[in-house]
């Protein structure tokens, strides 16, 4: 899937993720290839891209993400 992690001032992360997880408001949940649409907020915490061969963890502020047709797109309010 692809996963984009954008916030106010920049393109985080750009690239193909076979997994993500991610800090909701209500608790942590993961994204897998193929996941069904979905839109939730998030809260403080660490989101992890796993590539497969990697995995990278950004520390966000809040934020949203959407995920529609494969594609993850996370908005964060800053990452830090």
């Amino acid at each position: 899937m692809h996963l984009d992690i954008i916030t106010p001032d920049k393109k985080v992360y750009n690239g193909e993720a076979t997994s993500v997880i991610l800090p909701g408001t209500e608790g942590q949940f993961q994204v897998l290839n193929r996941h069904a649409p979905l839109v939730s907020t998030l809260g403080k915490g660490a989101v992890v891209v796993d590539t497969g061969a990697t995995k990278q963890t950004f520390t966000i502020d809040g934020g949203v993400v959407e995920v529609l047709n494969n594609t993850v797109l996370v908005l964060a309010e800053a990452v830090l």
